[in-house]
């Protein structure tokens, strides 16, 4: 959830849970664990206060998106609590099939599961786990289309120096 200037108090306290907070290139981002997986991988406002890992497992997620911003071929590989309807976990299968440096159309992936755009597209908002399922790498078939459920903003910002940065990684093709 990328916080506003205007959020409510709640939203404020919100991100006050979570186990780190990291400043990368693009923004701020909040980690938060359950036991041994990962549960969420937020966008916060540029202003949100760093907070060093609570535990082993977001020191981890830490590193591991320090390591992917110096270098866009770096995997993120880490234990993912992954909840969602059976549509959504098809869906986020197939995003997290896209290679760094590259892209696929909601369309090409409705195709592929027998589904429609707009459905993927939802699919692709809903995901809590930015990053580690990279949805910024699906796009519109005439843009960079939206992200997170919004258009425009911090949000297809960020979805620009993402694509941006695995593009300049992003090996030849042979």
């Amino acid at each position: 959830m990328l916080l506003t200037e205007g959020a409510s108090r709640g939203e404020r306290r919100s991100a006050e849970r979570f186990d780190a907070v990291v400043r990368l290139p693009f923004g701020c981002v909040g980690v938060r664990t359950r036991g041994n997986f990962v549960q969420a991988i937020s966008f916060l406002p540029d202003d949100a206060e760093c907070i060093q890992p609570a535990t082993l497992l977001a020191g981890r997620v830490v590193d591991q998106l320090l390591a992917y911003c110096d270098d866009s071929l770096r995997s993120i590989d880490l234990p993912l609590a992954i909840e969602g309807t059976p549509f959504q976990t098809r869906v986020w299968s197939e995003i997290a099939r896209i290679s760094s440096g590259t892209t696929r159309s909601y369309g090409e992936i409705a195709l592929r599961l027998n589904s429609a755009a707009r459905a993927v597209g939802q699919a692709c908002g809903d995901n809590r786990l930015p990053l580690a399922i990279p949805c910024h790498r699906v796009v519109a078939a005439s843009g960079v289309g939206g992200f997170a459920h919004h258009r425009g903003g911090a949000y297809e910002r960020i979805k620009r120096w993402l694509l941006m940065h695995e593009a300049r990684y992003a090996l030849p093709l042979t």
